[in-house]
């Protein structure tokens, strides 16, 4: 007896939840109250969408941007464009006009759709983003103008389009996503999701065993909807029919213990530095917010610090759930709970944040293993220290357009993060990449702002290296040795600064030096510069 060779298509899944539980609501938080529409709804729009791109002339392997925050419209391209078989390109609000310009313009975006109070920040790329034939824009009530010529309302876009699309047969392993990482040198990379990769992400990620995610739920993804697919939640609460629930613009702690109260949430997805902030707004009003619904706090990005996982379980019972992941991993790569594994159910509570302190155990088809500077695999035994590489179905195995080969070995991704694992098989990360940072969720090239602040005249060398920070957890600090005769003119380095990188980019300080320490090799040594800040009890200065 042989089995159906179906492929895995998105478009199998994503409708799911609208067929078995059609009344189901997708929430959006707006300016005057929220907007609200079924998943029934939402996946007629999200047909209708793909008849208006097809119309227009997108074809498979098309490349759809989207300029957007969470919310309903951009859950509809979720599941409407990779579903035609077009891939979903989600561009970094956050990003700056020079790295935007090269982003759109490397994936060839055809369609790009933008809310309108981010159309300014489009405005700088007007004359520069020539393979974008057509802006879609989605309004809110809220006002927004562009001086694009090519620009139509997303309502009348869709409008009168038919509610049902016969969605193509393609290869399991056409494109369907599109993100860019940004690299320790060079441009941001584009990494391509497939149908394939995702559909299996998606299964996994809706485990008991992971996160456990359930048509039971009522979802809040506070993670943007343009990081990594918004960790895959919108597709896989799409399968299962689970209430979602999005903030849309309103990324503050009330807005989303509001939403948390009135739409009983159940779990919840964001980097430590929103847990951070809505574990202040609790604690300055304890009887404020009835939390009695929330029973998981899903937590990537960065590591949270333990003691804060275990405020939330001391004070509210909920569980925070640590997650490891990259862009390249679709995201999803480790898991750390309370409890992951039978044989830890007589855990003390203290031996329990323990697990969840470390990044994680693999999710299952994936394999995880780290490297010596030869590539020989070391033991597991929570001392040996190596480049973490990880393989799986859902791992990329290349860049789009752009060969990187040093991120590839021998079928592995090399992370660039350093890990051991323990004799029970969790990855505990003890080190990241030398070059970058991590700003609040945000990677940060400290390579590129070296470059760029070194092309002043004025300045003979520089180096950028992360600092810890109590609410970002990195910030870059840059040191710099001027040239002859110079004196260091701080507030000109940072306007030099801002002419490409975006604000929260920028170094929160600017020392002037003698020296750089360098390697044996002549490479900059961050870790000594690390390392000597350090011992000068070196602070961030306040700039609050």
């Amino acid at each position: 007896m042989t089995m159906q060779n179906t492929p895995l298509l998105m478009s199998r899944i994503l409708g799911r939840g609208a067929r078995l539980d059609p009344l189901v609501e997708v929430v959006t938080l707006q300016a005057k109250g929220s907007h609200r529409q079924t998943l029934e709804q939402t996946w007629q729009r999200a047909n209708q969408l793909a008849h208006a791109l097809a119309d227009h002339g997108i074809r498979i392997g098309d490349r759809v941007a989207s300029f957007m925050w969470t919310n309903f419209r951009h859950l509809e391209l979720y599941q409407g464009v990779p579903s035609m078989g077009a891939v979903l390109h989600t561009l970094n609000i956050r990003l700056s006009p020079n790295d935007l310009e090269y982003i759109i313009n490397h994936a060839g975006d055809r369609v790009l759709f933008i809310d309108e109070d981010l159309l300014p920040l489009l405005e700088p790329l007007k004359d520069k983003i020539d393979c974008v034939e057509l802006i879609v824009v989605c309004r809110h009530g809220e006002g927004g103008e562009s001086s694009f010529d090519n620009q139509i309302d997303y309502e009348d876009f869709i409008a009168g389009k038919p509610v049902e699309y016969d969605w193509p047969e393609i290869d399991e392993t056409a494109p369907m996503g599109l993100c860019y990482t940004s690299g320790t040198t060079g441009k941001p990379k584009g990494v391509m999701y497939t149908n394939r990769s995702t559909y299996l992400h998606t299964l996994t990620e809706s485990l008991t065993d992971s996160i456990g995610l359930s048509s039971l739920d009522s979802l809040l993804g506070i993670v943007p909807m343009f990081h990594a697919m918004g960790w895959g939640l919108p597709f896989a609460a799409s399968m299962l029919g689970t209430k979602q629930v999005m903030p849309h613009r309103f990324m503050v702690p009330d807005a989303f213990l509001k939403l948390m109260v009135e739409e009983e949430v159940t779990i919840s997805a964001g980097v430590p530095t929103i847990w951070q902030g809505v574990r202040a707004a609790l604690t300055a009003a304890p009887d404020k917010y009835d939390l009695s619904k929330l029973t998981r706090l899903t937590c990537g990005g960065s590591a949270p610090p333990v003691e804060m996982m275990r405020w939330y379980w001391d004070n509210y019972q909920i569980e925070m759930i640590q997650g490891w992941g990259m862009t390249e991993t679709n995201p999803l790569g480790t898991l750390s709970r309370k409890v992951s594994k039978r044989s830890q159910v007589g855990l003390s509570e203290d031996e329990q944040f323990k697990n969840i302190a470390k990044a994680g155990l693999a999710m299952p088809g994936l394999e995880i293993e780290i490297f010596d500077e030869e590539w020989n695999p070391l033991p597991h035994d929570g001392k040996a220290v190596g480049e973490l590489c990880i393989r799986g179905p859902w791992i990329a195995s290349e860049y789009y357009n752009d060969p990187q080969p040093d991120k590839f070995h021998d079928g592995w991704l090399v992370t660039g993060d350093v890990a051991m694992i323990d004799p029970a098989e969790y990855v505990i990360i003890s080190d990241r990449s030398k070059d970058m940072i991590k700003s609040g969720g945000e990677w940060i090239s400290s390579v590129d702002l070296e470059n760029h602040i070194v092309g002043m005249p004025d300045i003979a060398q520089a180096a950028v290296v992360a600092q810890p920070h109590p609410k970002w957890d990195e910030r870059p600090v840059a040191l710099v040795i001027m040239g002859e005769g110079n004196e260091l003119d701080k507030d000109a380095v940072m306007n030099h600064c801002s002419e490409k990188f975006a604000r929260w980019q920028l170094p929160d300080d600017i020392i002037m030096v003698e020296a750089i320490p360098l390697t044996s090799t002549g490479k900059i040594d961050k870790k000594a510069i690390r390392a000597d800040l350090d011992a000068k009890g070196y602070k961030l200065p306040d700039l609050a």
